[in-house]
């Protein structure tokens, strides 16, 4: 990190900031509480990797569980630390204590989190109003009286109402993560479609994109990577990733990456073969040339709703053309394309889910576009399709004049695709079992 720095990336004015405009927007006598994550076991001593909530890393900086925010407009920021014992350090590790928080992540008060139960309830007492991240809620202070109280006089609410407002425009430091997390994950998966030729495998296509993620200096991915062969494309959060790719079927791979708390969320979709079949093709441009219109339209004051219904329009006329709806205004529509057209993009992958997809976009927000169209092998309708899954996602950072493309760099073109797989697609670079290679390029 350089110096003045929280995490990387994020200066420590920049979370101050934070926090006064949180406190600009709570009500007067109101107290805002938010929790770290906490630790989730996988068995009784084995913990899954941790992942600090959203809000808490937004106000705070810190990344470890355990601790405690606490906002008001009175005293500022007040920090409920864990503590440890010296057999935690040796199993765990040293962590950030009462001191660091004063110090490091600039809190204006601070104390450990043993003192809560004395501390907190006066404090919310003296307020007129709670708001807090219920799904992150720790039973620390949530069984408290003076909370539960609260709570049965309805003064208790959802702190993701102020914080998605505020996360949901990105800050300079901000747009430069995620330009950075979009550029790691474009690699990786470029990388992973030159592999996908002689590696037809969800599994190894799944561990691949992982690898080069990491290695690109990603913390971890920002979900578990789609990869869905063939009619597996056409599950949309498809996630065995355990089948071979036949030959002449696509695989459709959705995939994103973590770096230092911004994620991003890429997909393409490619014959491993080599080549497009003419029916793949003729789905596939539709997508395509739905994708790239729907970018022309991300610009300040449009709106992801107004986007999305100009999708529809495209996609039920072109899927009427193919013959696959009998008329554009065709119920079967919803099941060959349930999604909205794109998110809001940030710390979450879904982002800033308390804002509706009618707002008006400005300059800072980043979202997806990501038409697809997802047929199943039984279907009424030419069976020249049957089983074809197609999504292309783009990232797009709103701009003063109109947008950045922060995924544009990972080709989406046929003959691009086409080319990338029969010229530049790479032999024996992976190690993967003999019963599972495919003939090299």
């Amino acid at each position: 990190m350089k110096e003045g720095e929280i995490t990387p990336g994020i200066t420590a004015e920049e979370y101050i900031t934070r926090r006064k405009r949180l406190l600009e927007l709570l009500p007067e006598d109101s107290l805002a509480i938010i929790a770290a994550a906490p630790v989730k076991m996988m068995t009784d001593v084995v913990p899954y990797t941790f992942r600090q909530d959203s809000d808490y890393l937004y106000v705070t900086g810190c990344l470890q569980p355990g601790g405690l925010a606490v906002l008001s407009h009175d005293f500022g920021l007040c920090m409920f630390m864990p503590e440890t014992k010296p057999y935690d350090v040796l199993w765990n590790g040293k962590i950030a204590g009462v001191d660091e928080a004063l110090e490091f992540f600039k809190a204006d008060e601070a104390y450990p989190l043993r003192k809560m139960r004395e501390i907190l309830p006066d404090i919310i007492r003296r307020s007129s109003k709670l708001f807090h991240n219920s799904i992150t809620a720790s039973p620390a202070y949530v069984d408290l009286e003076a909370f539960q109280k609260a709570a049965e006089n309805g003064q208790v609410k959802n702190i993701s109402l102020f914080t998605h407002e505020l996360r949901l425009t990105k800050s300079t430091a901000e747009m430069k993560l995620m330009k950075e997390s979009a550029s790691i994950a474009c690699q990786a998966l470029l990388q992973t479609m030159m592999h996908s030729k002689t590696y037809p495998h969800e599994s190894l296509l799944s561990a691949k994109v992982e690898y080069e993620c990491r290695m690109r200096g990603a913390q971890r991915m920002a979900y578990n990577p789609v990869v869905g062969g063939g009619c597996n494309g056409s599950v949309i959060h498809y996630s065995r990733n355990d089948q071979k790719v036949k030959e002449g079927d696509l695989v459709l791979m959705d995939i994103g990456c973590e770096l230092h708390g911004y994620v991003s969320d890429l997909t393409r979709t490619w014959p491993p073969c080599g080549k497009f079949s003419a029916a793949q093709e003729e789905l596939y441009e539709l997508i395509l040339l739905t994708n790239k219109e729907c970018i022309k339209l991300c610009k300040p004051g449009a709106s992801i709703q107004h986007i999305h219904n100009y999708a529809t329009k495209m996609l039920r006329e072109g899927f009427k053309e193919l013959g696959i709806l009998k008329n554009s205004k065709s119920d079967l529509f919803h099941h060959l394309n349930p999604t909205s057209i794109g998110h809001y993009l940030g710390m979450d992958v879904h982002d800033c889910t308390r804002v509706g997809y009618d707002r008006p976009l400005k300059p800072g927000v980043v979202i997806t576009i990501e038409p697809g169209v997802y047929i199943p092998s039984i279907f009424q309708g030419p069976e020249r399709f049957a089983g074809i899954g197609i999504r292309i996602e783009d990232e797009v950072l709103i701009t003063e004049s109109g947008y950045e493309v922060l995924t544009g760099s990972i080709p989406k073109e046929i003959n691009q695709i086409e080319s990338l797989l029969n010229n530049f697609c790479f032999g024996s670079t992976m190690h993967a079992p003999n019963f599972m290679k495919a003939s090299t390029c």
